[in-house]
């Protein structure tokens, strides 16, 4: 309303161009702000049962905001840290944290982290988001770039558009790079750090142990390794509703374990050994986990399976069909939720994510979010 007065007040004090060109420059700043749809450009069509959302780069993990129908996604290697997804309307648009000079470390809990990061350097990769109270949640964030780390920010979804707030970080043990980070109900993490230094995927390809499961609770110092959950390559992680267990997907097994959350930890169940290679892993609404990937023997790009010699690079630059499938945690029973051939435009899937009667699919290289029904 104020707008409209003091708009309507100036144009009886200037002339029409001059009034014309204010309009434009307003039209610009508001559109600036706006989120973008989806793109509506050729390179951005439905491709067989999958519809994309164009312009987030390397959203390479997704949640979806307890209490809202609105999905963050990670920028694995972007300019945006984070991008705020609105499934309903097909749009998106960059989503930054509040300013880090407003931000509210958690003596209490992260006493040991060193200071807030720097927005503009972080990297993020894995997510995950444990619902609070009064519209607030808890988002823990892999994060590189700038250091290595669990970021962790105050998610405030009473606005249209949530606040992330930083309010603590878990540092990872000698600077090694974390993968994917899940939490129980007293704010104890579980980190996967899937190559300790020295190792190379390449190793885990070739069913070489080259990383573990670490754990880390309010007010602790450093991470601590969990012994027995050594992994070619552990990747995403989940924890079970009761917390007695945790569910680690290994790249290099092409499987997802199932352990007992105690230290040492003891494997309990494994799934078959999949036709693709799984990475992030989330709890899916019916209880079921949820794990996606890229086909491993695929003649136009070549067999990985075993191979000393894998390079990330070539295996990223060649689209691969993939799959999604959920995973009874009890029985560790696998089922597809979806598959589709190899697609040009989109590849290095990660993830699949259940919004209502919807799946999402992150990539941790791309120019796009993928989507399509599950009816």
């Amino acid at each position: 309303m104020l707008q409209y007065d003091v708009t309507h007040a100036m144009v009886n004090k200037m002339n029409a161009p001059i009034y014309a060109l204010l309009q434009y420059i307003v039209v610009l700043l508001l559109s600036s702000l706006m989120p973008v749809t989806a793109n509506a450009d050729e390179n951005c069509q439905a491709f067989g049962a999958y519809q994309y959302i164009c312009g987030p780069q390397s959203a390479e993990d997704l949640v979806l905001v307890p209490s809202t129908q609105l999905i963050i996604a990670s920028g694995y290697g972007s300019d945006a840290p984070f991008y705020l997804i609105n499934p309903r309307e097909k749009s998106w648009t960059a989503l930054t944290p509040t300013d880090m000079s407003k931000s509210r470390l958690n003596q209490e809990s992260f006493g040991a982290c060193p200071g807030a990061p720097d927005s503009k350097n972080m990297v993020t990769h894995g997510l995950h988001i444990r619902a609070g109270e009064n519209g607030h949640s808890t988002l823990y964030v892999v994060s590189h770039g700038g250091r290595e780390a669990i970021e962790v920010f105050d998610v405030n979804a009473n606005d249209a558009i949530p606040t992330l707030t930083w309010i603590g970080c878990v540092m990872t043990p000698e600077a090694m790079e974390a993968n994917s980070v899940t939490s129980l109900g007293d704010g104890s993490l579980l980190i996967t750090i899937p190559l300790k230094h020295g190792k190379s995927l390449g190793d885990a390809m070739a069913h070489i142990l080259t990383g573990s499961v670490y754990s880390w609770s309010p007010g602790d110092k450093d991470m601590k390794i969990i012994q027995g959950t050594e992994l070619p390559y552990g990747n995403g992680i989940e924890v079970s509703a009761d917390e007695k267990e945790f569910y680690v997907a290994s790249t290099g097994l092409f499987n997802v374990i199932a352990f007992s959350n105690t230290n040492p930890a003891k494997v309990l169940r494994t799934t078959e050994t999949m036709a693709f290679i799984p990475d992030n892993l989330h709890m899916g609404n019916d209880g079921k986990l949820i794990t996606a990937g890229l086909v491993a023997d695929y003649p136009a790009c070549g067999t990985i399976s075993g191979s000393e010699e894998f390079e990330l690079e070539k295996f990223a630059a060649c689209p691969r069909p993939f799959i999604v499938k959920a995973i009874d945690p009890q029985t560790m029973k696998t089922e597809n939720l979806a598959k589709s051939p190899a697609h040009e435009k989109f590849s290095n899937i990660t993830m699949g994510l259940q919004v209502g009667s919807e799946l999402w699919i992150g990539t941790f290289s791309g120019d796009r979010i993928a989507y399509r029904s599950l009816e």
